[in-house]
């Protein structure tokens, strides 16, 4: 099971790629193995030196209870102090994005890779979306 952010790579320049773990309470992670998971919208922001990553949406549990959860709730990111001050440095002085790149289960826990990205301008979608249709015309002859 893995969802993919497909906007991403068309919204933004991918510098590096990291791997972090995801903090989920109770029904998320049924909810995350079913593939209820929607992160086209979703960025990462550090504060107070932890890592969150918001507007993820992970849709509710259908055989859950009373306690399931709120589906769009900022979840924190399992990361080390020294990658948290690499990534907020990167975000700081040299005006970086972070974005959630595609989720994935690794030995039964969830894990999601981030992708330390600058934004892409209109011009440089438009160039995107030629060689995009330029592989598409080679690939049918």
């Amino acid at each position: 099971m893995e969802i993919k952010n497909k906007k991403a790579y068309f919204n933004y320049f991918i510098e590096d790629e990291l791997e972090a773990g995801i903090a989920l309470v109770g029904t998320e992670i049924k909810s995350v193995r079913k593939g209820s998971v929607n992160i086209t919208d979703s960025y990462v922001r550090i504060k107070n030196n932890e890592a969150y990553i918001i507007n993820m949406f992970i849709e509710k549990y259908d055989s859950g209870s009373i306690f399931n959860h709120d589906p769009s709730r900022e979840r924190k990111l399992l990361l080390h102090k020294k990658e948290i001050k690499k990534l907020l440095e990167k975000v700081q002085k040299e005006s970086y994005t972070l974005i959630p790149l595609k989720i994935y289960l690794k030995n039964g826990k969830a894990k999601i890779l981030l992708g330390i990205a600058r934004g892409k301008k209109l011009y440089d979608k438009r160039e995107s979306i030629k060689k995009r249709d330029l592989q598409r015309q080679i690939n049918r002859r």
